[in-house]
C-alpha cells in the first residue's frame, strides 16, 4: 500500500457513518473519488489476506509438527492396548470389554464371510446358475448384497470356501477370514 492509498483510507476511516450516507457522485471527480476509495480498500483488503494467508500456512505447519508425534503416541499406545487386550481374549474369551476411570477398549469379533474377489466370474456363475441375482436394465448388474445372503462359509479340508444354497463353490468369491478389531475409548 503506497503512501496514497494510506491518506485515502485515512480520510474514508475519518468520515463518519452519516457523512458516508450523504455522499452522492455528481461529476467525473466524484467518480474518481470513489474508485480511489475502492482502490485503496482493496489493497488493504489484499494486504489483510496474504497476511492471514501467510499467518495460517505457519500456524498450520506448527499445528502438523505439533500433532505428528501426539499422533504418532496414540498409535502406539492404542497397539499396546489391542495386544494386552487379545492376551486377555485369549484367556477369556467373554471379556469384550474393559472399562477403567479413563476410558474403556472393546472388541468385536466378524464371522468369516463371503468377499467378492473376481466380479466377472462371479456373474457368470450366476448367470450360468440362472439365480435371480442379476439386475436387468439397460445393463446387467450383479445384486452382490442379495447374492451375499445366500453364501455359507464351509471348511473343506484344510481350508474354507464359499458354497451357495446347493452346497456348490462360488467361484469369483474368497473367504474373508475372521477377524477381531478394538476399539479405544478415552473419556474427556
Amino acid at each position: 500500500m503506497n503512501l496514497l492509498q494510506e491518506t485515502e483510507l485515512h480520510e474514508l476511516y475519518e468520515m463518519q457513518p452519516q457523512e458516508k450516507q450523504i455522499i452522492v457522485i455528481k461529476d467525473i471527480n466524484g467518480l474518481n473519488w470513489a474508485l480511489r476509495k475502492i482502490n485503496a480498500a482493496n489493497t488493504k483488503l489484499n494486504e489483510i489476506k496474504s497476511l492471514a494467508d501467510a499467518e495460517r500456512e505457519r500456524i498450520n505447519a506448527w499445528e502438523k509438527k505439533v500433532s505428528a508425534g501426539l499422533a504418532s503416541d496414540i498409535t502406539f499406545f492404542e497397539q499396546k492396548i489391542f495386544e494386552y487386550h487379545s492376551q486377555i481374549l485369549a484367556n477369556d474369551s467373554e471379556q469384550k470389554s474393559i472399562v477403567t476411570p479413563y476410558g474403556r477398549v472393546r472388541s468385536i469379533t466378524n464371522e468369516a464371510q463371503p468377499e467378492r474377489l473376481d466380479d466377472e466370474e462371479l456373474f457368470n456363475y450366476v448367470v450360468a446358475n440362472q439365480l435371480p441375482y442379476v439386475e436387468v436394465s439397460t445393463s446387467r448388474k450383479l445384486q452382490w448384497g442379495e447374492l451375499k445372503k445366500t453364501l455359507k462359509v464351509v471348511q473343506h479340508g484344510e481350508e474354507q470356501i464359499v458354497v451357495d444354497a446347493d452346497g456348490q463353490a462360488v467361484p469369483g468369491v474368497i473367504v474373508k477370514p475372521r477377524a477381531t478389531t478394538f476399539k479405544v475409548e478415552v473419556d474427556d
